[in-house]
């Protein structure tokens, strides 16, 4: 069967055309644009306009692209911006007119399973249990288990969300540093009362800012989606690129050969909120997947 699933975050939009039969799972299109739908969500408790209309352009690309593969089954799920948004309704409704669908604002929790569903896939249930760390534009999932979710929670320190409280400067003054971690440290403590984060076998971590910090690490001259796919990162190695990613202003982070212009702004709160979750679970690195939420979202639709 051919599906695709689409999945919107508060940074980014993304599409997985992928045929499935049984376990074998081979992907046609796999499509990102960086749209910043939660651009001011924070602060407003509302979609900005702006964001609305460029990221229903994206939808607009992502319907061509769906029609001209000839896919038979479409899911498309919405996460912490729409979630925390009260004007939702302009943009699921735009999503409504243009594929034909209900799009779905999924909670934190069916988040995180479909996100361990997709980052497991091609890891030896050996390795388990397994703390899957999705660190988005908005929130950031915690999920431990072997085969299935154990337990999990989604908290508020995405990427985006901590660059707009707190990092008012280029780079960040280390105060701004200080306030931030102070942040991710409380979200980190209440992930940890109800997920065992210390007790895991292995870190996976996936979404875009876990495989940007495996790019820097890795010190590749591009950004290579197969290089960095179940890429072993030391701890040492993530501290490192954070103070890097914090250090370097923007002009400095664009000129990376990895770095994608839409990660530009965000990625050194990402960097330091992967940095503080290594420190907290006491783990000596993770394992980068490209495998996630868009790919647990496109086995969902067969197994439905």
């Amino acid at each position: 069967m051919r599906v695709a699933a689409i999945d919107c975050g508060t940074n980014s939009i993304r599409l997985l055309i992928a045929d499935i039969d049984g376990s074998n799972f081979r992907e046609v299109v796999r499509d990102m644009e960086i749209v910043r739908l939660g651009q001011g969500v924070d602060q407003t408790g509302q979609f900005h306009p702006d964001a609305i209309a460029r990221t229903l352009a994206a939808v607009d690309k992502f319907a061509a692209e769906i029609a001209k593969r000839g896919v038979e089954k479409i899911r498309f799920c919405a996460t912490s911006a729409t979630r925390d948004a009260t004007n939702r309704h302009l943009f699921v409704d735009g999503v409504r007119d243009r594929l034909g669908i209900e799009p779905e604002v999924i909670s934190g929790n069916e988040e995180a399973a479909l996100s361990f569903a997709g980052a497991i896939q091609d890891l030896d249930p050996a390795e388990g249990p397994f703390l899957v760390i999705d660190i988005g534009g908005g929130s950031t999932e915690f999920v431990f288990g072997t085969s299935s979710v154990e337990a999990a929670r989604s908290v508020n320190i995405g990427c985006v969300r901590m660059t707009e409280r707190h990092f008012a400067n280029d780079p960040a003054t280390a105060e701004q540093i200080e306030l931030a971690r102070t942040d991710i440290q409380a979200a980190i403590a209440q992930a940890a009362a109800e997920v065992p984060i210390t007790q895991a076998k292995t870190l996976v971590a996936v979404a875009g800012t876990a495989t940007t910090v495996a790019a820097a690490a890795l010190n590749l001259a591009e950004y290579d989606r197969y290089a960095i796919h179940l890429a072993r990162i030391s701890a040492e190695q993530v501290h490192d690129a954070s103070t890097m990613f914090l250090t370097k202003n923007r002009e400095e982070r664009l000129a990376l050969g990895d770095m994608h212009p839409g990660r530009v702004d965000v990625i050194p709160a990402g960097a330091l909120v992967l940095s503080e979750i290594i420190k907290a679970t006491g783990a000596n690195g993770f394992v980068a997947s490209e495998s996630d939420i868009l790919d647990g979202m496109a086995r969902s639709l067969v197994q439905s």
